[in-house]
């Protein structure tokens, strides 16, 4: 029976495709990551309040949500162990490979779902060859699946390729040519689709001593064989939510004794699109979404929305904060109701490093299967895996987020959403040629 990771890149995305769970409820994606790394043998796994700060993370759900997760989870066969390290919403996993002196590299990716329904359309590939989502109304429609599969992939590369510091050697095949020493940090991300985890793991103590972070997406339009070395200007972000309190009454006896919860609402939503853009570069405002309200002859008491703001700097993202949270007050005072914003989560700028992104596109115009490198391209949304990369560069080391070309038949955050499973090879190969380069030549 071949056990390789790189001899099942397919098998092992489609298993997480099959199951996924939204932020800070991934207790059966981290249990089985945690297997993974268990049989690669790498030298410290930290699961859970273990591997991030508890006080840092964002937009954690109730235990209302979290609970039905954590039972599914158990159901499913989840050892008990796992679950109780992961309970409460503390999931994700940084595993440790040691592998002699030399630099400390470390390598994010994310791993959680999207609430949203995938296709059961006989022309979707998943649906057709029996790997759909089993969690109806939650899908892998970003590729977070085919992160995990090759970031357990590299790990596994990079443990074949040298001396342990115990003075053995791994017998995971095939080997990488040229060796790796150093130590490799692997961070298995929770809550990225929420921008509820990057602070968390950030603050969690394992990138200290990091000199490198690299980190990956797939696809965002580049096709099969392309990689970009790196990005620039993804957007910062926050998500606020608002609730305006008023006070109900009859609409059709006596409007004039209401507080309109609604009109306050509509007011901050229509002046919230009327922001000034600012001239120091892009911004962006957005109401996605609004609840509340009882009845059409009843004035609304309650109304809550969602929304999100985003800057090309952190700078001009706390502009558009600033200015949004003075549109609810506005708007709240001149129909006489109470407004309470809250920011739910958010994520800063953060660009790869130039020398960084050099070394990576080197490196992968030498791998199999890519066949145009891109040096950097603008990012243009928003990932926080930011506070990352700011961690390791305010410490004076480098990072880079790097993208690997997958052809996807439609666009990301879609029911239809799949990928071209060669990129999982590929991605294998750039991340860990580009982690064992970093070992023999630092830059």
């Amino acid at each position: 029976m071949v056990h390789d990771v790189r001899s099942r890149l397919s098998e092992l995305r489609r298993e997480f495709h099959r199951c996924p769970e939204p932020g800070w409820r991934e207790f059966r994606t981290t249990a089985r990551i945690v297997e993974e790394l268990e049989r690669i043998g790498v030298d410290e796994i930290a699961v859970g309040r273990e591997a991030l700060s508890t006080d840092q993370r964002m937009a954690v759900p109730d235990s209302s949500e979290l609970e039905p997760w954590l039972e599914r989870a158990r159901e499913a066969g989840v050892r008990e162990d796992l679950l109780e390290r992961t309970a409460d919403g503390h999931t994700g996993v940084v595993g440790v490979l040691e592998q002699g002196s030399g630099p400390t590299i470390g390598l994010r990716v994310d791993m959680d779902g999207i609430s949203m329904t995938e296709s059961d359309l006989a022309e979707h590939r998943p649906a057709a060859e029996g790997f759909r989502s089993e969690h109806e109304g939650y899908m892998h429609a970003c590729g977070h699946d085919a992160h995990i599969a090759m970031a357990l992939g590299t790990i596994e590369a990079i443990a074949g390729s040298g001396d342990r510091l115990d003075g053995s050697r791994s017998s995971s095949e095939p080997r990488s040519d040229g060796g790796f020493e150093g130590t490799l940090k692997v961070f298995f991300q929770p809550a990225e689709e929420i921008s509820g985890g990057g602070k968390a793991m950030a603050e969690g103590g394992y990138l200290e001593d990091v000199d490198y972070l690299l980190a990956l997406h797939v696809g965002l339009d580049h096709p099969t064989g392309e990689i970009v070395a790196g990005v620039e200007k993804p957007l910062a972000m926050a998500h606020l939510t608002a609730t305006f309190e008023g006070a109900s009454a009859h609409a059709g006896k006596a409007p004039n004794e209401g507080g309109n919860a609604m009109q306050a609402a509509a007011t901050a939503i229509q002046n919230a699109y009327a922001i000034p853009r600012h001239s120091d570069g892009q911004t962006r405002v957005n109401v996605g979404r609004i609840e509340g309200g009882t009845a059409s002859n009843v004035i609304a008491e309650e109304i809550t929305i969602d929304a999100e703001v985003r800057g090309e700097t952190t700078g001009l993202m706390e502009y558009m904060r600033t200015e949004l949270e003075r549109v609810l007050y506005a708007a709240a005072e001149m129909h006489d109701c109470d407004v309470t914003p809250r920011v739910i989560s958010e994520s800063p700028r953060a660009d790869s490093h130039p020398a960084l992104r050099e070394l990576i596109g080197s490196v992968a115009r030498e791998v199999e299967g890519v066949d145009r490198v891109i040096p950097s391209t603008e990012f243009g949304v928003s990932e926080d895996v930011t506070y990352l990369m700011n961690r390791v560069q305010d410490g004076g080391g480098l990072a880079s987020y790097m993208l690997v070309g997958t052809d996807h038949p439609t666009n990301h955050h879609t029911p239809t959403f799949d990928i071209d499973e060669r990129s999982l090879e590929i991605g294998v190969g750039v991340l860990s040629e580009t982690i064992a380069e970093l070992s023999r030549r630092p830059v």
